[in-house]
């Protein structure tokens, strides 16, 4: 005969996760290989657990639920750790700095200031060969002009924006913008 006590009270799940610690401690050690790591996806698989009790339904398997968390926890850790790069000394990271956008915006405001008090032959051959990228001939057909005379607009204007801009020869007008770079660099395309 069979006597089931009605006075038992089924534990809380929340108390409970402590009966499973040294179960899911085994196996986070098994997934990670590493002590540190497994006591770490533990305490991982806990809190997220502890999160989203409202997710788990009572009379249900809690082990599995928790195993389940706990795998797919190291898995995702998994997932993002491949696309991550071990930059302990931040050689990477230096690579991907970029200077501010701001720079760019506002060097590329004085150097439309500069153009615009340029003579309309030494723009058209700058925005021609500076910012479009043609070549010297390619700008000499358009202009209807002789490629010598592409050359001269260009080298003239370049040092007339210098002087506007208050480079020195040697200075190059730093920008984030790459017309700005590209207008302003030393030697066009096809000299």
């Amino acid at each position: 005969m069979n006597i089931v006590n009605s006075d038992v009270v089924p534990m809380d799940p929340r108390e409970e996760i402590v009966t499973h610690l040294p179960s899911l401690r085994a196996y986070a050690r098994g997934l990670t290989g590493n002590v540190s790591a497994a006591d770490d996806l533990v305490q991982e698989t806990v809190l997220k657990a502890w999160t989203k009790f409202a997710q788990f339904h009572a009379g249900t398997n809690l082990r599995a639920w928790l195993f389940t968390i706990m795998r797919n926890t190291f898995l995702s850790a998994r997932r993002k750790g491949a696309k991550e790069v071990a930059d302990s000394e931040g050689t990477f990271a230096a690579k991907l700095a970029s200077k501010p956008d701001h720079d760019g915006r506002l060097a590329l405001q004085e150097l439309m200031v500069a153009m615009n008090q340029l003579p309309i032959e030494q723009r058209e051959a700058l925005i021609l060969v500076g910012a479009l990228g043609f070549s010297i001939d390619e700008a000499a057909e358009t202009c209807g002009c002789a490629p010598g005379t592409i050359k001269s607009r260009v080298n003239r204007g370049r040092h007339a924006l210098a002087e506007m801009l208050h480079l020195n020869s040697e200075e190059q007008i730093m920008s984030t913008d790459s017309a700005v770079s590209t207008v302003m660099a030393g030697t066009p395309t096809g000299l």
